[in-house]
């Protein structure tokens, strides 16, 4: 029997029972439309994590006070002596492969401008970040080179920052008040958007010095060091290991994050998360699956007229097993194709729902 003969009693059949075959078309594909949707949002989870790691800079090795037992995510514990100021002059000085150091301060402090006031993040930092951040500059400059351990009153604020307590005008020049200390606008920054937590658009930088003396505080929350290329980071980790030990009296009370770190343990969990996702969206399949076969059984009952006469016009075994399976074959092709064609259409409204979202943002 050809081919063509097949597909034609197969059509025919299907045709006949209309209800039964909408029905068995829409189980596969709401299965199929599941799984491709479910994995679309993995591919885009991953591409989101890389991108935010892309943005925290390249070739980054990161210090964190206190030294805990992980691998990726630092669970953090108890210091016995802070990060500060000192500890990255040290690193430039005698860890060669670091090609940069910034040291950062955090906070959060009100700024106040004409009557208007809002709460921001403030950090302190050193003209360095920067470089380490691949930070653009909209109007003004960014914090000046110097001396980090004296920290002038300047500040260096977010686009949204800007907007919202300058409402929009040229901030530079600007005095302002943070934390009831007052300091001079000297630079507002590109759209940066949200990093890790950290929304650049919505912070105050000011010098690293004036930002621990404005929280009193005695150690940094961080130290960003930056090794020349991909290739350099583990000497970069064994140098700054090194330096630090014999500033910490030999102890190794820090510890030391890679963005590599991080980003393969976030992808282990997203594509687990993934294999789950799928793995639900599958059991739609396997329902459809089920659906399939008691569709052809029942079809079995329905055309043992239709046997009989293949039987009797000669027809063997395989060749009548051969139309029950072209049936289930045309019935799941067509709805694997229709949830695939769903599947696409959901995530690219998906997608273009979300396109004014992030373009706002970039605009901010």
């Amino acid at each position: 029997m050809r081919i063509r003969d097949l597909l034609g009693l197969s059509l025919e059949a299907q045709t006949h029972h209309r209800l039964r075959t909408i029905l068995t078309l829409g189980g596969i594909a709401i299965g199929v439309t599941a799984v491709v949707v479910l994995t679309s949002l993995g591919t885009a989870a991953k591409a989101y994590v890389v991108d935010q790691f892309a943005g925290l800079g390249t070739n980054l090795v990161i210090v964190l006070p206190g030294k805990v037992e992980t691998s990726g995510f630092p669970t953090f514990g108890g210091s016995t002596r802070d990060l500060t100021i000192e500890d990255c002059e040290s690193l430039l000085k005698r860890a060669p492969a670091v090609r940069r150091v910034a040291p950062l301060a955090m906070g959060t402090a009100p700024i106040v401008w004409g009557g208007r006031n809002r709460d921001v993040r403030v950090i302190g930092t050193t003209a360095e970040f920067k470089e380490i951040r691949a930070l653009r500059v909209r109007l003004g400059q960014f914090l000046p080179l110097g001396d980090p351990r004296s920290g002038g009153q300047v500040a260096v604020i977010g686009v949204n920052v800007q907007r919202e307590v300058f409402a929009g005008a040229n901030p530079v020049g600007q005095p302002v008040r943070i934390a009831q200390n007052r300091f001079r606008v000297i630079g507002v920054l590109e759209p940066q958007g949200a990093n890790l937590g950290i929304n650049l658009d919505e912070a105050v930088l000011i010098p690293v010095a004036t930002g621990l003396r404005l929280f009193d505080q005695t150690g940094l929350f961080r130290i960003f060091t930056q090794a020349n290329s991909p290739e350099d980071v583990p000497v970069v980790i064994r140098q700054v290991t090194r330096v630090l030990k014999d500033r910490h009296d030999g102890l190794e009370d820090f510890t030391l994050i890679t963005q590599a770190a991080m980003l393969k343990t976030f992808q282990a969990v997203i594509d687990a998360l993934t294999v789950a996702l799928a793995g639900i969206a599958a059991i739609s399949l396997a329902v459809a699956g089920i659906g399939i076969m008691n569709v052809m059984l029942v079809s079995v009952s329905e055309r043992s007229s239709e046997v009989g006469l293949l039987k009797a016009l000669g027809a063997r075994r395989r060749q009548i097993l051969s139309v029950f399976l072209s049936d289930a074959v045309l019935i799941s092709s067509a709805g694997a194709l229709i949830g695939v064609v769903l599947g696409v259409v959901v995530v690219g409204i998906g997608a273009a729902a979300l396109a004014p979202v992030e373009a706002l943002r970039g605009k901010r």
